[in-house]
């Protein structure tokens, strides 16, 4: 494996050997480790000094079930911190497949204007992407296929990343070549605008998988982790509904986000919820798919193709962050229309979580009725015509607060808070506000702990092993759910590790990478000038009680600043 390194200011690529430091970390890990050794923490995130890159975990390669994904990363305009977001499809597959450890983009162009970045074995090539300046991400993905046939995996921006807004991600082909994989948070959709890039195009060609130290014991560590993963309930479960199952869980613990997070259940949210989704979608039939694998071998396949009234495909997928943010933030009760909702989003390449907080703050302003998907749709559209109003909802949650005069805005970090309101679940709400990331449930979700979630003084043990594990998985390139499987046979990482590596690593590799990854974060974020009054959420969720359960964010501070303490 190697280190890409591509100039797009000089438009050249640059081999190297990995760094003894990076070798035994990829993914989120990696993405860490290299912002902490290449980029200055005060840099302009939208500069030449920072760096896009393009990190596939250290189990990707294999088609390990939920274990092919991509994390990009950089410094955050959203945040103005260390970012990774991470997606499925099939990008870091095949940037396995031609031995790139990482991708790494450097520099910016001095003239305006977009390129593809084309990668094979050969080497690199940029292509001028004039006629695809302003398309949508689905028209793009369609003419990008057609150029460059089947079987290359694409990764590519859309107009909101064009017009430099803070909540623009950056859209991953499925295995179907349908660009819906976002790598959605932090606005690293504009960093890769910023670098002059439209898209880039992997072609492994007949590149192989990444060599394997001891291929029968791989083989024993991944038939061993598939049986673990089919035995759990929570697979099937997520083959059925998806994550839309969790609307009716989030609303049963008062944690739904409802009307900007005003209250924590929704009147309507049997309407919106998974046993909704999947009746809707087996009764309409035609393309649409009640189960769906975002990357290939995946065996869960928590994904959905929604479909309209004539069966025909609205989006894909339709997920339970959407459905919160989209749906029950806005008071909208109707699945279609979040679809919609969704579809737009997905065009204009942002992230359905910032951009759906960022129309509950519109809403709050008075310039939507809660419910009317109508005027949310208009709202969407003042995105695309880039309004002053649009830029300012593109932007993000908290750049419609400061436009629009609103106080109750769900950030922390300057990123929005996803569909797990904070005060009735405790837990998820330190690790809000603590996680270098900013607000982000994957970075350490406690819904499912065994703990009562409105108790304040129990709750920083279970954020804090949360947080650990999924740097951990970040760094593995593993899905949240794959943890399913791990968590029952755990060694498993171990072997899988040992095997395909040649590493003598131990039982508490996971933890031992995701305390490595969020050390190297939290010091990229404190050489961006961050401190421990950053890790805290908005005031007014400390005062402001949370119907049905009235609880406001009372964790003691001390709790938030000690967090990591025992890591």
């Amino acid at each position: 494996m190697l280190i890409w390194r591509v100039n797009v200011a000089l438009q050249t690529l640059r081999r190297e050997p990995v760094p003894d430091s990076w070798e035994r970390l990829g993914g989120r890990g990696l993405l860490a480790q290299i912002l902490v050794d290449e980029v200055d923490a005060i840099c302009d995130p939208l500069g030449p000094a920072n760096k896009l890159i393009f990190a596939p975990g250290l189990l990707v390669g294999h088609m390990l079930s939920s274990c092919d994904r991509i994390s990009v990363g950089g410094k955050s305009p959203l945040t103005g911190g260390v970012k990774e977001s991470n997606a499925g499809g099939r990008t870091g597959l095949q940037l396995t497949h031609l031995g790139i450890k990482a991708l790494i983009m450097e520099g910016q162009p001095a003239d305006p204007g977009l390129w593809v970045l084309r990668i094979d074995a050969s080497g690199a090539r940029f292509d001028t992407a004039g006629d695809l300046a302003g398309l949508g991400v689905y028209e793009t993905g369609r003419r990008l296929y057609e150029r460059f046939g089947p079987k290359v995996a694409v990764a590519l921006i859309g107009p909101g990343a064009e017009m430099h807004l803070n909540s623009a991600g950056i859209q991953n082909a499925d295995k179907d070549r349908v660009p819906s994989r976002i790598n959605a948070r932090g606005g690293m959709g504009t960093v890769m605008a910023a670098k002059g890039l439209k898209a880039i195009v992997v072609d492994a060609g007949g590149g192989a998988k990444p060599p394997i130290a001891d291929p029968e014991a791989f083989r024993a560590a991944q038939k061993a982790y598939t049986q673990a993963l089919m035995a759990v309930p929570q697979t099937k479960s997520y083959a059925d509904y998806g994550t839309a199952g969790m609307a009716a869980m989030c609303n049963s613990f008062g944690g739904l986000p409802t009307r900007n997070f005003s209250a924590g259940q929704f009147e309507s949210v049997e309407a919106i919820s998974g046993d909704a989704l999947r009746d809707l979608l087996l009764r309409r039939g035609g393309e649409s798919e009640t189960t769906h694998a975002c990357m290939a071998g995946c065996a869960i396949r928590c994904s959905n193709v929604f479909g309209g009234e004539d069966g025909k495909t609205i989006v894909s997928p339709l997920e339970y962050e959407t459905i919160g943010l989209m749906g029950s933030n806005l008071g909208i009760a109707d699945l279609d229309t979040i679809a919609r909702l969704n579809r737009e989003a997905n065009d204009l390449g942002l992230d359905t979580i910032e951009v759906g907080a960022a129309l509950g703050v519109a809403a709050e302003a008075g310039l939507m009725a809660w419910g009317d998907g109508e005027r949310a749709l208009a709202l969407m559209g003042e995105i695309r015509q880039g309004t002053a109003l649009g830029r300012a909802l593109g932007n993000g949650a908290a750049s419609a607060g400061r436009a629009l005069g609103v106080k109750r805005v769900p950030v922390v970090k300057g990123q929005a808070i996803s569909a797990y309101d904070p005060r009735a679940i405790k837990g998820t709400g330190i690790t809000y506000a603590t996680s270098p990331q900013g607000a982000d449930h994957t970075a350490g979700l406690t819904i499912r702990a065994k703990v009562d979630h409105l108790d304040p003084k129990v709750q920083a043990p279970f954020s804090r092993t949360a947080q650990i594990n999924m740097a951990g998985y970040d760094t593995l390139g593993a899905c949240i759910f794959a943890g399913f499987g791990f968590a029952v046979a755990p060694w498993v990482i171990r072997d899988l590790l040992n095997a395909r590596y040649g590493w003598d690593v131990g039982a508490d590799i996971l933890q031992t990478l995701g305390r490595q990854t969020l050390s190297l974060e939290r010091e990229f974020n404190r050489r961006a000038g961050f401190t421990s009054a950053d890790d805290r959420l908005p005031e007014w969720m400390m005062r402001e009680p949370l119907p049905p359960h009235n609880a406001v964010f009372d964790v003691a501070e001390a709790d938030l600043d000690a967090i990591f303490e025992e890591s």
